[in-house]
């Protein structure tokens, strides 16, 4: 039997009668070289916003949208990045990132110019799912729950 995916609101809401839960969601943290270009990608190609910077030159931000949340650090150093795909080409995502209108992301990310790697389609799992890659390689998948449909 398939778990119920929940928005994040009413995860985080509690359920009368339901037992409480302990999780509220996660935030994927990447390391990156440039904290600033790659904040500038996440705004300007995927919509994401943030409030502050952290760190003289800046090395860490919190970067949201829609309750989903990436940290991107450099911490001063680079040559750190390493997407799963470095470890291993037959890896896939280095996010997976549930979402209700994977078809207007996919036209909203393709029009301003992100790289997709994989065009929408439906998985044998019943998701719809599209990828792209990052500024710094890494690979994000957008995918939407089809069993609803």
């Amino acid at each position: 039997m398939a778990a119920e995916i929940l928005p994040r609101e009413e995860i985080v809401a509690e359920k009368p009668g339901a037992q409480k839960r302990n999780f509220n969601y996660v935030c994927v943290c990447f390391i990156v070289d440039d904290v600033v270009k790659s904040t500038e990608y996440y705004r300007n190609l995927l919509g994401f916003s943030f409030n502050q910077y952290w760190g003289e030159p800046p090395c860490f931000v919190m970067m949201e949208r829609d309750g989903v949340e990436f940290f991107l650090s450099s911490q001063g150093k680079t040559g750190l990045v390493r997407p799963n795909r470095k470890a291993d080409p037959e890896i896939t995502w280095d996010a997976y990132v549930n979402c209700r209108d994977g078809d207007a992301l996919y036209e909203e990310f393709k029009s301003k110019g992100a790289k997709i790697m994989r065009e929408p389609e439906v998985a044998f799992y019943q998701m719809k799912e599209f990828e792209i890659e990052d500024c710094n390689a890494y690979w994000i998948c957008f995918g939407q729950d089809t069993r609803d449909e």
